[in-house]
Formats: structure tokens, C-alpha cells, sequence
């Protein structure tokens, strides 16, 4: 696969540029997302279905502090995209130093808070009962990790907005491998257990980041910075935050859904019920991968053109990541409907040692995770336009639409819905309200989508 320079952004065809970069991300964010996958599969089989539900419940939090990297990562690339499109290399490196610098700051003191709050956090995200032994042990190994994660959802985003996919691809890649490799040894061979499952993890995190150190020492970047570029500029962080705060605040929505479906889903059938939504989240993190290849690979695409002031190529670059994007949703839609007991099953143990408590655990998980996947993912042909709205109204620095857009479906609908409809039906109230916060968002980013497009892109060309 061609390496794609940054200047190639704005002059390759749209088509074939949207391939190079989306299937290097596809292919990075299938073997991470399989990665998650295999590590539950692992821990379900080694160490037992209760121990995938503790996992569940440390998620919101370690992925809240990583998602401060990503969002300042997404924030500044953004800006260096549009940096580099306008030929203003030294604001790109600017704003690369100071994404390291804030990327450690904020991090580690959450780290800190998030330690010293643990026996807090860990009931109030659902790790109640049996749950909170096994999710506090995996808790505080992963979040010293947690800082490299950030660093390395930051350097990611960065590689790409260089135009450099095939190594962002690398860098998700190379943990992931290490991480089920740590886990086979840990878990299965020195039978550590969570412990084992913990350190795995923590150990990709820093093989991550190793990697990522590298690329930027090396020739194959583009952006050399030096120490005057660490130093904090008022107008580059304000502009970092605003564009950031689009991506902490859906990932900060995340971490409350977790919240409210560990403990709503506890409440209506316990640890079990829990360890269905694990299993159901889990199975989202990978099946979504192309589609969310093909969003991140427009992200560089759309932020280089739009500040090359090359309108037309921004619009076919909308239409073709939605087409792309709705064609994978739909093939995914169509197997996961199909077989959704026969993954579900996947990350069950058979092993002939199981307790009574844990057969009856693996039984009740086989009984209501098919209807769940199904309605979980119901709506999945469309949210192709919802990601890709509001994705692009991010890459072109548009900050106040790009959140209101990325809420409205986690905050503005699916919130309430899961605060309301399980009072009336239960836990198919629980699995309804996925598929009508997506048909709902998707309709309100496309309208808002389609005047944008009608009233700034095509009134910019004129």
C-alpha cells in the first residue's frame, strides 16, 4: 500500500484516497477491537463470567482518562490537518508540542484523583456484589497504564492527520498482538488471574507507546518539533479544547451510559445481566470496526481540503465516506443478526470444573444475549450519516455543532430512554432504547448535515 504524504490529501482522487486511508485504520481498529474481544474471551474462559463483568465496570473510567488524550489528540489534529492544508507547518508543530504537554498534565492528575477515589468509583460504575473484588484488582493496575494510553491515543490521531495511515495502523496493531500474548502467559500459564489479565493490558499500553515515540524521532515525520514548542499558547489550547471537548464529552456520555447500564442492568438481573452487556459491548467495539476505519480516515481528508479552501473535494469526500461506510454497516448488520447466539457463546467457558453458580451464570447469558445483540444493533445500516456528520463538522474545526451533534444520540436520546423505558418494559426497555437513539440521531444529523452542505460548501464554491 502507497505511503500517502500530506500534500497527497488534496490532489489525490477522493476514492482512492479514502481507501488508503480508512483500510490502514480499519485494519488497526480491527486487530485492537479484536484484541478487546479475545481478552474477554480470555478472561470468561480462564478466570469466569463474573470476572468479564468487573472488566465491564472499570471501563468508564480508565477509558474516560484515556479519552482526554483522544480528545486532545482529535481537537489538535484537527488543527494540524488544516495547518498543513494551508501550508502553516510552524502552527502544526506548535500544536503538536502542546498536545504532549497537556496530554501529561491532565492525565496524570486524573490518574491520581481516580487512585485515591477507587473503593468510591468502583460501586458507583455497577461493581457491586462479586464484582467489586475482581474490578478493583484490574482497576488499579490498568490506570497506572493509563497516561501511555493517553499518549498514545494523541500520537495516533496525530500520525494520522500527517497523512501517514499504514503507521497509524502499526501502532494499534503491535499492542494489541503483545497485550494476547501477555494474556495467554499471565492468565492461562502463570495463572495470575486478574492480576494477570491487568498487566497485560498495561503492558500494551506501554509497547503502544514505544512505538509511537519512535515514529516521531524518526524520518518518517514530518514534524520535528523542538522544546520552544512545548510551551503553552493560550490561542492554540483554546482552540484544542473547544474541537477536543466534542470528543471527551461523547466519551464522557460513555462513561455515564456504562454507569447507568451497569446499575440499572444489576438491579434487573444482577451480575449475570451485567456480564450480557459486556458481552454485547464487547461484540460493538469489534463488528463497528470498518465503519469507524472509514470515519477516521475522513477526518484527515475533510480537515486538509477544507483548509486548502477546496470545497468541492470536502462534499465528495462526505458522500463517499457515507456511501463507503453505510455498505460495511449493513454487511455487519446482516451477520450479526444471523448469529448472535454463536458469538455470544464465544466468550463463555465450557469447562467441566464450572461451579453451579457459574453454569447457572452461562446459561442465563446464552438465554438473553441473542434478543439484546439483535435490538442493540438494529439500526446499524444507518448510523453511517451520524458518524460521518458529525465527524466532519470536527475536521473543519466547527466546535459548537460537532458536540451538539456528537450528544445527540448517547446524551439528548439515549439517556432519557434508558432512564425511562425500563420502568415500563423491563429489560427489553433496556435493549429498545439503543435502536430508537439511533434512528432519532441519525435524522437530526442529516438535516443538519444537508444545510450545512447546501447553505456554506455550496455557497463557498459560488
Amino acid at each position: 500500500m502507497a505511503k500517502v504524504s500530506s500534500e497527497e490529501l488534496g490532489t489525490e482522487p477522493i476514492g482512492s484516497l479514502l481507501v488508503k486511508q480508512a483500510v490502514p485504520a480499519s485494519i488497526g481498529i480491527l486487530v485492537m477491537s479484536l484484541n478487546i474481544v479475545v481478552d474477554t474471551i480470555f478472561v470468561g474462559n480462564w478466570i469466569g463470567s463474573v470476572a468479564i463483568a468487573a472488566i465491564n465496570v472499570v471501563l468508564p473510567v480508565s477509558f474516560f482518562i484515556a479519552a482526554l488524550g483522544m480528545a486532545i489528540g482529535i481537537g489538535g489534529s484537527s488543527i494540524i490537518s488544516r495547518a498543513l492544508g494551508a501550508a502553516n507547518k510552524e502552527k502544526a508543530l506548535k500544536t503538536f508540542g502542546n498536545q504532549i504537554t497537556l496530554t501529561l498534565l491532565v492525565t496524570v492528575a486524573m490518574v491520581a484523583l481516580g487512585l485515591y477515589y477507587v473503593d468510591y468509583l468502583i460501586p458507583a460504575f455497577g461493581g457491586k456484589g462479586a464484582i467489586f473484588a475482581p474490578a478493583k484488582i484490574y482497576y488499579t493496575i490498568i490506570l497506572y497504564g493509563v497516561p501511555f494510553l493517553a499518549l498514545c491515543m494523541m500520537g495516533n490521531t496525530v500520525i494520522r492527520a500527517e497523512g501517514k495511515p499504514k503507521f497509524a495502523m502499526y501502532a494499534m496493531i503491535i499492542p494489541s498482538i503483545g497485550n494476547l500474548l501477555l494474556d495467554y502467559i499471565f492468565i492461562y500459564v502463570f495463572d495470575w488471574g486478574m492480576h494477570g489479565a491487568a498487566w497485560a493490558t498495561t503492558a500494551g499500553y506501554l509497547l503502544c507507546f514505544g512505538y509511537i515515540f519512535y515514529f516521531f524521532l524518526s524520518k518518517n515525520s514530518e514534524l520535528k518539533i523542538n522544546f520552544s514548542h512545548f510551551g503553552l499558547n493560550r490561542f492554540i489550547l483554546g482552540e484544542i479544547s473547544s474541537l477536543g471537548a466534542v470528543t471527551l464529552a461523547r466519551q464522557a456520555v460513555t462513561s455515564i451510559i456504562y454507569l447507568l447500564m451497569n446499575n440499572i442492568l444489576f438491579g434487573l438481573g444482577g451480575e449475570a445481566l451485567v456480564a450480557v452487556f459486556a458481552i454485547v459491548g464487547r461484540t460493538m467495539m469489534f463488528a463497528l470496526f470498518p465503519v469507524f476505519g472509514v470515519t477516521q480516515g475522513f477526518l484527515p481528508i475533510a480537515g486538509f481540503n477544507y483548509g486548502a479552501i477546496k470545497y468541492d473535494r470536502v462534499k465528495e469526500t462526505i458522500y463517499t465516506a457515507i456511501k463507503y461506510a453505510a455498505l460495511m454497516a449493513t454487511l455487519v448488520f446482516v451477520i450479526l443478526m444471523l448469529f448472535p447466539a454463536e458469538i455470544a457463546d464465544l466468550f463463555l467457558s465450557n469447562r467441566s470444573d464450572l461451579s453451579d453458580i457459574e453454569k447457572e451464570t452461562n446459561a442465563f447469558v446464552l438465554e438473553h444475549a441473542p434478543l439484546a445483540m439483535r435490538l442493540v444493533f438494529a439500526a446499524t445500516p444507518i448510523i453511517a450519516l451520524q458518524l460521518i456528520g458529525a465527524a466532519y463538522f470536527q475536521a473543519v474545526g466547527k466546535a459548537i455543532p460537532a458536540l451538539l451533534l456528537t450528544l445527540t444520540r448517547q446524551g439528548f436520546f439515549f439517556i432519557p430512554l434508558i432512564l425511562i423505558l425500563p420502568s415500563f418494559l423491563g429489560e427489553l426497555g433496556v435493549w429498545l432504547s439503543f435502536p430508537i437513539a439511533d434512528v432519532l440521531a441519525t435524522i437530526v444529523t442529516g438535516l443538519y448535515l444537508w444545510k450545512e452542505i447546501r447553505t456554506n460548501l455550496v455557497r463557498a464554491e459560488k
